[in-house]
Order: structure tokens, then C-alpha cells, then sequence
């Protein structure tokens, strides 16, 4: 029996919920505090930035894009996907352009990718929408020397999917070079058993097919892209406890993936520091780009 499957319903409620485990501030204050420096971030990006924004990538209204491109960049370069937590159901691409600054300043370019959340949106719903947008910058930007994929939380989830895409469905195969996964969730059976789940209305059966950790024997021979799987010191244990299992997973099938533990973050900040170049996450990502 897994560990969570003893827990009662609260406290799989309190080991889901993030904002109860930062020292920061309460739970409802980080919440707040997050959405608006990622906003900050995201508005001092584009004002220093040129960026393409509302790119369709589907024919759903939810299915746009932020592209922020680099002042001088070469024929080719590399481009950074990003997916946006909010437990399926918050946020949006409109504040999640934070990152956007040390990536274009080092000739990297950055797409933030919406996706329909819930309720209108269901799970394989937004893994299909963050599939397509992959295939859709592939095709759109021939110039792209290598695709790396960046999510958080719920963000992580998605771009952890990725991974597992019949690409023979999308018409197209993209050189995925890198994936940076933060704080995320691997296993969303938990999930079902929580609050999160009164707008997702995931079956078990959808769960599992969802699951990243259930994915892994589908990933196949991928010893050419760099995985980092990345958590808070003050994540919860069951965050931790998910990106160790999916960590241990990925080595045991081949891959090439590390694990970072980042000490004094919690599961907001250890994102939103990604507006600044000289935090280690932020240096982590662009050396692995580099060198990739």
C-alpha cells in the first residue's frame, strides 16, 4: 500500500496544499503575494522585451501562447516552454512571462503556453492542449535548435506528460533537449481524494492514464535529453516524497535526470525567483541549455 493511501482525508488535504507548508507567511497571504510578483515579473518582462502575444497554437480560445524573443538571436536558437501551475484550475500564461529576462538576455526564447483550466477544461483535455503546443512551435519556429520544457506544480505535471506524446498523431517529432520540472506532481491518484479534485472530477481511471509515474515505461530511449526534477526544502513531504519517486523512476529507465533539492524556498518562491539571473535554479537552467 502506498504511504498517502493511510492518510485520512484531511491530511491528504494538508499535504496537497502548498500554501500551508511555507514559513513565509499564511496560506491565504502566499497565495495572494505569489500571484502578484509573478505578475510584477511578468509585466517587467514585456515592457523590456519583444514578445508575440495571443498566439493561437489551436482553434480552443484557451489554446495561446506568449512568445518572448531574444534582442539578438542567430539563425537558431534555443526555446523554453513554459507551463503554469495552478492546480489545473488558476493562473494563466497573462502573469506567467516571470522568466522571460534571463532567458532572452542569454539568446534563449521563451513561450508561455495557456491551456484551458478547470472546469471547462478536463484533464486529458490540457495534456492534449499542451502536446499540441509543442508540435505547434516546432512547426511555427524553424529555426529552433533545441526545445526545452519548464513547468511548475501542476505545470510540471503537464510538461512531464509531454514526454510520454505519440508524436506520429502531431505530424512531427521535437528535438526535446531539456526538461525542467518544478515542485510538480507525478502520481495524481492522490489527487482524486482531495478538494482539488471537485473541479477536475477525475476517475481513477483517468488519473493513472495521467500520471507521469505511470508514463515512464512509455518514454522510451530519450538518453539525449537532460531531465532536472526540482524541489523546495519547504515543499510538503508529499511533493517531496512524489518528485523522489519520479526521480528514482527516470534513473531506473535510462534516463538522464537530476535531482535538485533547493534549500530555504518554498513551493512559490523556488519558481518566482526565476525573474532574477543570479539564483541557482536560473543559472542551473541556462547552463544545461549551454551545454546541451
Amino acid at each position: 500500500m502506498a504511504k498517502w493511501q493511510g492518510m485520512s482525508k484531511e491530511e491528504l488535504e494538508t499535504q496537497y496544499s502548498p500554501s500551508r507548508w511555507s514559513p513565509r507567511m499564511t496560506e491565504d497571504a502566499i497565495i495572494e503575494a505569489h500571484e502578484q510578483v509573478i505578475s510584477e515579473g511578468t509585466q517587467a518582462a514585456q515592457a523590456a522585451i519583444q514578445t508575440l502575444l495571443n498566439v493561437s497554437y489551436g482553434l480552443d480560445e484557451g489554446e495561446k501562447l506568449d512568445v518572448y524573443l531574444p534582442k539578438v538571436h542567430s539563425e537558431t536558437f534555443p526555446l523554453v516552454l513554459y507551463f503554469h501551475g495552478g492546480y489545473w484550475q488558476a493562473l494563466s500564461k497573462n502573469v506567467s512571462g516571470f522568466a522571460a529576462l534571463p532567458l532572452v538576455t542569454h539568446g534563449i526564447a521563451l513561450a508561455v503556453v495557456d491551456y484551458t483550466i478547470a472546469p471547462k477544461g478536463q484533464m486529458d483535455m490540457m495534456v492534449r492542449q499542451v502536446r499540441q503546443s509543442v508540435a505547434f512551435a516546432v512547426q511555427q519556429y524553424t529555426g529552433i535548435s533545441g526545445v526545452y520544457l519548464l513547468g511548475h506544480s501542476a505545470g510540471a505535471h503537464l510538461a512531464a506528460m509531454v514526454l510520454s506524446t505519440d508524436w506520429t498523431e502531431y505530424g512531427v517529432v521535437p528535438n526535446i533537449k531539456g526538461v525542467f520540472l518544478v515542485s510538480g506532481i507525478y502520481d495524481l491518484e492522490p489527487i482524486i481524494h482531495t478538494y482539488v479534485n471537485d473541479v477536475l472530477h477525475m476517475t481513477r481511471e483517468v488519473a493513472l492514464q495521467n500520471s507521469p509515474l505511470q508514463c515512464v515505461p512509455m518514454l522510451g530511449d530519450k538518453k539525449t535529453c537532460q531531465l532536472l526534477i526540482v524541489i523546495a526544502q519547504h515543499d510538503s513531504p508529499e511533493f517531496r516524497r512524489q518528485s523522489l519517486e519520479y526521480f528514482e523512476a527516470l534513473r531506473a529507465a535510462g534516463w538522464n535526470s537530476f535531482l535538485l533539492d533547493i534549500g530555504e524556498k518554498d513551493h512559490f518562491d523556488v519558481v518566482e525567483k526565476l525573474s532574477q539571473e543570479d539564483y541557482l535554479l536560473t543559472q542551473v537552467i541556462l547552463s544545461m541549455i549551454s551545454r546541451s
